[in-house]
């Protein structure tokens, strides 16, 4: 059985996800100004692309608040959009990993602790919030991804702090990062895979949606 038409018609037309696509957009791009400061301070890669990640987000979030009310074949056409920067996102991660892994750099683990503990509850808030609609269109889908990886990275940040802290070396960093990146590009990918299917289905089999429901498109 699915759902994912009624979940996009209700989403568009609910001031209720609009308001949460905003929390979420601020929750972010807060989080972004606090681990990239952390990060360079405390010499961590997993911090770093956990900084950069949220200033994805919160682009990505303002790109879904703009195509909210817009047809599907309009928010399949952003969440390709979305996709190429979890993919790039990804890819710069993997080329940052190397680096340090190249030049030994060894974070400060507590930093890597408390910073990883606070993205992880600003994340987890958010994914509560918008577990509702996790299996909207692919617009949809995307921002639910992008959240769920996040909380994801936290948890994988708060292991590698200990890591960092047990061993004396960079390595356990190293491997979040890693783990960031796959979760990134195989985000990307999903996403991807369900944009094109919706941008292969006829016009009127779509935007047939939006036009018989006059609440389908809502004021920014």
């Amino acid at each position: 059985m699915s759902c994912q038409h009624d979940h996009g018609l209700s989403a568009s037309s609910s001031p209720a996800y609009r308001r949460i696509l905003w929390v979420a957009l601020a929750v972010n791009f807060a989080m972004f100004a606090v681990e990239i400061g952390s990060g360079l301070a405390a010499q961590s890669v997993s911090l770093l692309a956990d900084s950069l990640d949220f200033l994805g987000d919160a682009a990505n979030y303002g790109i879904s608040l703009f195509v909210l009310g817009l047809a599907l074949r309009w928010r399949a056409r952003a969440s390709l959009v979305k996709a190429a920067s979890m993919g790039a996102f990804g890819l710069w991660v993997a080329i940052t990993t190397v680096q340090h892994a190249m030049a030994g750099t060894v974070p400060a683990a507590p930093v890597m602790g408390a910073i990883g503990a606070l993205a992880f509850a600003a994340n987890l808030g958010v994914a509560v919030l918008l577990y509702r609609w996790r299996d909207g269109d692919s617009n949809m889908r995307s921002v639910w991804l992008c959240t769920r990886n996040d909380a994801i990275g936290n948890l994988a940040v708060l292991a590698a702090a200990a890591g960092v802290f047990g061993s004396g070396t960079g390595w356990p960093d190293y491997a979040v990062a890693a783990v960031m990146s796959g979760l990134a590009l195989w985000g990307a990918v999903q996403v991807v895979r369900q944009a094109v299917g919706e941008l292969r289905q006829p016009p009127h089999d779509h935007d047939s949606h939006d036009h018989h429901h006059p609440h389908a498109v809502g004021s920014l």
